[in-house]
């Protein structure tokens, strides 16, 4: 019979040198002869008290004998792979899938298994060809608005931590997660607390992903976007344009798995009367601080160097009523210039799977609400970020971010050097006043919260680099759907993080997975 161990208490020494088949035999007060194929099921740290940093494990395993009754051990949680039996559709109607990040991804990979021969379309490039792009905006500062960190083959996911960071454990999330380690993902996802797969990984993964849609039939277009689409009788006729090539190409059903960053998708949408609503976000900075001090922070100062990179999670609600939170959390990364418009900064956080780099960072963010907008117009949102970003660029002038010494940023002042933590951001960014280009509340609100995250982090507020700006958290609208994921416009259906329902890698998958089995449910 397969069992699991409730969490068990570890030290560092006992979970990496004992073994682990004793330590399960320990725990259950049984013999190690009966206990066969043990391997750990869920892994975390637990950094509480530095003088007792400890990890916390429960395993899996296999024995004859009958442990119903054994009060540490849980049965095994049925694990159910939505893959593997997947039914085959016989259908000439066509699906149009606009989106290759995580939802788009997923829902296409569903839709090709199920016999339906999806058509996917992105606009930005491939792996190789995205990141030829990304590339010359870190190192020249030369943007192309279609191929960037927002847009290419894996979405703005692509280029983060690829934290799978999701409050849900249930059969959607376990097949996402065994999706991606099919797919090149590192097989310890499973296991952790705290997943990430890194960049690194994550190219490999979704560029694994479109290649299994073309081998199931599906066809995957990559610079290809779609700029319009008509009614005609129960067909979608929707325009795509291919470099300077406009076609037009006749389908049953528009899946449109956008991302936070579809802007002119967000204005052809409103424009043909979708029912668009505003939603609120979070905006703000990037702060960094060198990862060996956010280490010795959490763990202690004599810290045993085989625990994992120091995170950490904060978060305050101020007395106006206002939250402040750290996000997106990226131990021994970097932070990355991600802007998709011109004249605009967009800053985000990426780091490979070894998170070796010299710097820690997170994101420091202010709810947004859409009364702060001032405006009732759907979109509002969408300008309320696109000012503050562009406010950014004029206080540079370029495409080099604005930094500022934490110590400068809690004054109000204009950083004249950097200090010990250098930015990690590309190109060079310049020392600037991010007052100038926040709004008040935001920068005011930002001030307040930095001595209380000091509390709980020692040295976080009065060391570090913050270095602006942070708007693209999640979509800043919201596309409204049925229960079908169907929208007031016929054919038309919306998953994954742009249309509001969804927020990070896991979240977004999970949405453009139940779209495609709802989907397959209706043809």
């Amino acid at each position: 019979m397969k069992y699991k161990t409730k969490d068990i208490k570890l030290t560092v020494d006992d979970f990496h040198v004992k073994n682990h088949r004793q330590i399960v035999a320990d725990f259950l007060k049984i013999k190690k002869e009966s206990i066969l194929n043990v391997s750990v099921f869920k892994k975390s740290v637990d950094a509480r008290r530095k003088n007792n940093v400890h990890y916390v494990v429960s395993f899996v395993f296999e024995t004859k004998l009958n442990l119903d009754k054994n009060k540490n051990v849980l049965p095994m949680p049925v694990q159910t792979d939505f893959f593997d039996d997947i039914k085959q559709k016989e259908t000439n109607k066509k699906v149009l899938v606009v989106g290759s990040g995580s939802a788009g991804l997923f829902c296409a990979l569903y839709l090709a298994k199920s016999g339906l021969k999806p058509i996917l379309i992105e606009q930005g490039k491939c792996v190789k060809k995205r990141q030829q792009d990304i590339d010359k905006l870190w190192l020249d500062g030369v943007l192309n608005e279609e191929s960037n960190v927002q847009f290419g083959l894996g979405g703005a996911g692509t280029f983060s931590d690829g934290k799978l960071t999701t409050s849900a454990h249930n059969q959607y999330v376990y097949t996402v997660f065994s999706q991606l380690v099919k797919y090149g993902a590192p097989s310890e996802i499973l296991t952790e607390a705290m997943p990430h797969v890194g960049t690194d990984n994550l190219k490999t993964v979704v560029t694994n992903i479109a290649e299994e849609i073309e081998k199931f039939g599906g066809n995957v277009l990559f610079e290809t976007k779609l700029t319009d689409f008509r009614q005609d009788g129960e067909k979608t006729v929707a325009t795509i344009k291919n470099n300077q090539t406009t076609s037009e190409l006749e389908v049953d059903f528009i899946v449109l798995a956008i991302g936070h960053s579809a802007r002119d998708t967000f204005s052809l949408l409103n424009e043909k009367g979708m029912d668009i609503s505003q939603k609120a976000f979070s905006v703000g900075v990037r702060i960094e601080h060198d990862r060996e001090m956010i280490n010795e922070a959490r763990y202690g100062k004599n810290y045993d160097k085989r625990l994992p990179v120091a995170t950490y999670k904060l978060a305050t609600h101020l007395s106006n009523g206002r939250s402040v939170y750290t996000f997106c959390m990226c131990p021994g990364g970097q932070v990355v210039l991600s802007c998709s418009e011109k004249e605009s900064i967009v800053t985000n956080g990426m780091s490979f799977f070894a998170r070796n780099e010299q710097n820690s960072n997170s994101a420091l963010l202010v709810n947004v609400l859409p009364s702060d907008f001032g405006s009732s117009h759907p979109l509002a949102g969408v300008e309320f970020q696109r000012k503050i970003e562009r406010d950014a660029y004029e206080l540079t002038g370029s495409f080099s971010a604005p930094c500022q010494q934490t110590t400068d940023f809690l004054k109000g002042k204009k950083s004249t050097e950097y200090g010990d933590v250098l930015p990690s951001i590309m190109p060079k960014p310049t020392p600037a006043n991010l007052a100038d280009c926040l709004p008040k509340f935001v920068f005011e609100a930002l001030k307040q919260a930095l001595p209380q995250f000091g509390k709980s982090i020692e040295g976080f507020d009065k060391t570090g680099i913050i270095t602006g700006v942070e708007t693209r958290s999640s979509s800043p609208v919201k596309l409204n759907r049925n229960e079908n994921f169907a929208t007031n416009l016929q054919n038309i259906f919306v998953c994954g993080e742009g249309s509001g329902y969804a927020g990070g890698i896991v979240t977004a998958a999970v949405d453009g997975l139940k779209c495609a089995i709802k989907l397959t449910e209706i043809i």
